[in-house]
């Protein structure tokens, strides 16, 4: 070959090669393009959407769903390469349950059909769990297939044995097995043969474990169950013991020869024994035990059992004297709260803050503006008194000084919990974390006399009641729980911040209800839980600290959005807060429904305003208690230490 035809070669080869580069670019900027245009296609979909569902369901239309399925599914059409690809096609199907709800059963079976193709298409998505299960949930009550139903559920729970939706798939497979024996009864009963009563064939449920956190003056048992059952209890003197009877129930063999270990503290042990055919005893040996209580959840079904012992509080004898008349007042929030069940519906009207009373200046601002050589002198100085609450009021807390030490932060959810999702994936349980590890580290920084309790430091499973029985073993000061809010109305922002009592508005009723994922019927005892809430001693400083919180993390968030919106302070009955001993609240920290702000929630820099926010409330509270200073004597008072102080002096900016 000569060189002419050796060149034309080369200049053919390279011609081909440049060309399919060429070709692969076009490809990829394509493809870019095509991502871009989805993504915006998503953004026009989730307003029409907003702008659909924020109208009255009288002046929807059909056609309009219509418009607004079909701008979902072009989202899809046009890239299935883009994160908003599984979030429209869940869109879809929500749309199509609405429609077919409001305008014509039809489309129950597009439902399927949508969640169908998302489980084929996309067999890894995070939504799988709940779309089989939406799937059979539609199958049995809405299609009428029980067969089908049956098949969808086994599916659910063979792949997804420890999903939130476990119990109830279980349940409603119950639910079919007992239509259909109902059915053969009745054809038996038709044909005039002999029928068993169907309340001999029921299966007894099972006790099958027992936990508990025990500390001195405060121990909690959680009895977990396969199925509600109904109990008594009674308390036996010489020696101290409390049992409870569980009726229509049965032990397993693995808890009947269990031996519990209990750690040192009010509880002694622990014994359980099946007393009689369908009845369960367990008896808690205990020691100067004060009362008990106990209530009946959901998801999976628990017995949750409460003791407390007799608390002491040492005091030199003036502080014990200041304290009798306070302690008359700190009883005030009980009678509070069982007048606040009589009004339970009625709505309030917001009234004025009062701002706290002014006194002298605190040790903290006298740090603030001392050098740090001089800083020793300033901490030795006594403490100034305690500032009264928002209400003028000096509580108990106040009245003796005490002071907080040890912070509990609870990130909401966790696990197969995954809380709430953002249209655009975002999981609540993930944003709690980060925000309560970044909170951990600011105090820890920030604070060196407190110590910091995380009920959860990693992506795991935590029941609502063991976070309060962690606290509580913990001897903790304060109980911090960080959650995200939602909400059908995709506009709907803000902040706002929870205290322990009962809710007087079916808003705050609802983010209860999300948040303790069980229904009213789960509840076997409303009575004893009413009791637990009523008598909660710490409602009014637990109303202070979320006030300080909400304020704080309001003004902090509305520094980079003025339509940031403060939600305010509410109260609102939350398992995770019942049977505190401690000043506990709930901040919910944002929507993460909000398409925007969920956005805004995937920065770093939006969750740690979000943890300063939090933060500086804390520390505007511990400074209303003077437990600022305190917490500065405690720390080294070396040059180190006094510059972290001085970083802390005052109510935070």
């Amino acid at each position: 070959m000569n060189r002419d035809d050796s060149n034309k070669k080369f200049s053919t080869t390279t011609t081909l090669l440049l060309a399919l580069a060429l070709v692969v670019i076009a490809v990829a900027s394509a493809r870019a393009d095509r991502r871009v245009e989805a993504r915006a296609q998503f953004e026009r979909a989730v307003k029409m959407r907003t702008s659909l569902e924020g109208r009255p369901q009288k002046d929807r239309s059909l056609a309009e769903y219509k418009q607004t399925v079909a701008a979902y599914h072009k989202v899809s059409l046009i890239s299935t390469q883009v994160e908003e690809d599984t979030p429209s096609i869940i869109a879809e199907a929500e749309l199509y349950e609405e429609m077919a709800r409001q305008f014509e059963a039809q489309y129950f079976q597009s439902v399927v059909n949508t969640y169908q193709f998302l489980l084929k298409q996309y067999p890894g998505t995070r939504y799988r769990a709940a779309a089989l299960f939406k799937i059979g949930e539609i199958q049995k009550d809405e299609l009428r297939q029980p067969e089908n139903a049956e098949a969808t559920f086994k599916e659910f729970l063979k792949r997804f044995p420890h999903a939130d939706q476990a119990d109830d798939a279980r349940q409603a497979l119950k639910d079919i097995a007992d239509a259909r024996e109902q059915e053969a009864d009745q054809e038996s009963a038709a044909k005039g043969q002999v029928v068993e009563p169907r309340e001999s064939k029921k299966s007894i449920p099972s006790v099958t474990d027992i936990r508990s956190w025990n500390a001195e003056n405060y121990t909690r048992v959680v009895v977990t169950l396969d199925d509600t059952i109904q109990y008594d209890a009674m308390r036996i003197s010489s020696p101290d013991r409390i049992y409870f009877d569980l009726y229509k129930a049965r032990l397993t063999h693995a808890l009947a020869t269990k031996d519990f270990a209990v750690d040192n503290g009010l509880l002694k042990s622990v014994r359980v024994a099946q007393n009689k055919q369908g009845v369960v005893r367990i008896v808690l040996d205990v020691n100067g035990a004060k009362d008990y209580s106990a209530f009946l959840l959901s998801n999976p079904y628990r017995l949750v059992i409460d003791i407390r012992g007799q608390t002491t509080v040492a005091t030199t004898p003036e502080a014990g004297a200041a304290a009798t008349p306070a302690k008359k007042d700190a009883e005030k929030p009980a009678v509070a709260a069982d007048e606040t069940v009589a009004v339970s519906t009625l709505n309030e009207t917001p009234q004025p803050k009062p701002e706290r009373p002014s006194s002298k200046p605190t040790a903290s601002a006298a740090v603030a503006k001392t050098k740090p050589d001089s800083a020793r002198t300033v901490a030795a100085q006594p403490p100034p008194d305690p500032k009264p609450n928002r209400d003028g009021q000096i509580s108990l807390t106040r009245t003796l000084g005490l002071k907080i030490n040890r912070i509990v932060i609870d990130a909401g959810h966790g696990g197969h919990d995954t809380g709430t999702i953002g249209p655009h994936g975002l999981a609540e349980k993930d944003l709690c974390l980060d925000v309560a590890l970044r909170l951990g580290r600011l105090i820890e920084e920030k604070l060196p006399g407190a110590e910091v309790v995380y009920t959860r430091k990693d992506d795991t499973f935590i029941p609502l009641e063991d976070r309060t029985a962690i606290a509580n073993e913990a001897k903790a000061d304060l109980f911090i729980s960080i959650h995200a809010n939602s909400s059908r109305d995709r506009s709907a922002r803000g902040v706002e911040t929870y205290y322990l009592n009962f809710a007087t508005s079916a808003d705050s009723m609802e983010v209860a209800s999300r948040e303790n994922a069980l229904s009213q019927e789960s509840l076997h005892d409303l009575q004893d839980l009413i009791k637990k809430i009523a008598r909660n001693e710490k409602i009014e400083e637990s109303k202070e600290l979320a006030t300080d919180i909400q304020d704080s993390l309001t003004q902090r968030l509305q520094l980079v959005s003025r339509s940031e919106k403060n939600r305010g302070v509410k109260k609102a009955p939350f398992i995770v807060l019942i049977g505190a001993n401690m000043p506990s609240v709930l901040a919910e920290i944002s929507f993460v429904s909000n398409p925007n702000d969920e956005k805004l929630l995937r920065k770093t820099d939006q969750r740690q305003r979000i943890a300063d926010g939090l933060y500086r409330g804390i520390a505007a509270y511990l400074d209303s208690l003077n437990s600022l200073s305190y917490n500065r004597q405690k720390a080294a008072p070396g040059p180190r230490s006094d510059e972290g102080t001085v970083a802390l002096a005052g109510n935070p900016k």
